[in-house]
């Protein structure tokens, strides 16, 4: 059985969170998933989603972060947080596993 160290969500993330359902009707929980494809290998995809039976759920400030089982091993230790730069603001994964990422930090190798 492997262990694995349990993402996780920083303030600012969920400070983010907070704002974006605050202006919403439907308020929902963050999705950080991680597919294949991109630059680099994998991908990550987030998005706007209802919990579904198999994710790892994290709470904080009343918000909800969901990881599916699947993604949950790539995202081993990694952090999700939100980066306001003059490039722009988004959630980023500061993940330790990553080997390599490219320009945009959502497409990695490991």
């Amino acid at each position: 059985m492997t262990l694995f160290l349990t993402p996780k969500v920083s303030e600012r993330a969920f400070k983010r969170l907070v704002e974006i359902n605050a202006a919403s009707e439907s308020p929902q929980c963050l999705r950080v998933a991680v597919t294949g494809g991109g630059c680099s290998g994998f991908q990550y995809e987030i998005t706007l989603d209802e919990p579904q039976s198999d994710d790892l759920v994290l709470n904080g400030h009343g918000q909800s972060v969901l990881i599916d089982s699947v993604s949950l091993p790539f995202l081993d230790a990694a952090e999700i947080d939100y980066s306001e730069e003059l490039i722009g603001a988004r959630f980023v994964v500061v993940n330790p596993n990553a080997t390599s990422t490219c320009g945009c930090s959502m497409s990695f190798s490991m």
